[in-house]
């Protein structure tokens, strides 16, 4: 008896997805738990030090416009993480393999080990920069008390019920990211949104950094994602 209690209460334990803030992933936005909206551009990088004067003038001067534009919250992250430089050493590998010229298979050779020795050694770490945008469906003055007050209870439950209702708030987030990534490229910043699969990647390697490093992502397709 006590040994089918314990495999009762190990069955109801709530795994860790029930901790994340997420509820769901879905046509490329981030539902949070509590209704809100966030979708997530990927940006390049400036070398402000190699710009003249005038230059950083003429890009802290874009900036700032562009702060001064927008009237709804964004997050600018940056993540730091180790080169993962396997699937380039296991491109040289099958490179060198296939080579017929033995000169070449050697230099090849040479060439990935001075790599792997150089990766060991430096720990060389790369860099990424998200801008995330955020929209904030119960902030609607238009709905009622008791409306806003159904979406804090169950937002999550709404949004997945009511699909018409999420394309709705889809589109109101759409304009804000259109506007954002007009005035991140007026400030010289290139931006890339991120689709379904690139979200569930980035939040794959945020919340287990160590493990996405050996074992990366799968395909979305292959995974059941309907509850992040």
């Amino acid at each position: 008896m006590r040994d089918k209690k314990k495999k009762k209460k190990k069955a109801h334990r709530p795994s860790s997805q029930t901790h994340l803030p997420i509820a769901e992933l879905k046509d490329g936005v981030v539902v949070l738990k509590d209704g809100t909206l966030r979708a997530v551009l990927m940006t390049s990088s400036i070398n402000f030090a190699l710009k003249s004067e005038d230059e950083q003038n003429a890009i802290i001067s874009s900036y700032v416009g562009f702060l001064n534009s927008i009237d709804f919250s964004i997050q600018i992250v940056v993540q730091s993480r180790k080169l993962r430089i396997k699937p380039y050493l296991d491109k040289l590998n099958k490179t060198e393999r296939e080579q017929p010229n033995e000169l070449l298979r050697i230099q090849i050779a040479d060439y990935r080990a001075f790599v792997q020795e150089l990766v060991d050694i430096g720990q060389i770490m790369t860099k990424r920069y998200y801008v995330v945008i955020s929209y904030d469906p119960i902030s609607n003055k238009r709905k009622s008390y008791w409306a806003r007050l159904k979406e804090v209870a169950k937002p999550a439950l709404t949004l997945r019920l009511k699909d018409e209702r999420f394309q709705k708030r889809r589109q109101d987030l759409e304009v804000r990211v259109r506007h954002a990534e007009s005035g991140l490229a007026n400030v010289g910043l290139q931006t890339v949104r991120l689709d379904t699969q690139a979200l569930i990647e980035l939040y794959y390697s945020t919340y287990n950094p160590d493990i996405a490093f050996a074992e990366p992502a799968g395909d979305m397709n292959e995974q059941d994602v309907e509850n992040i």
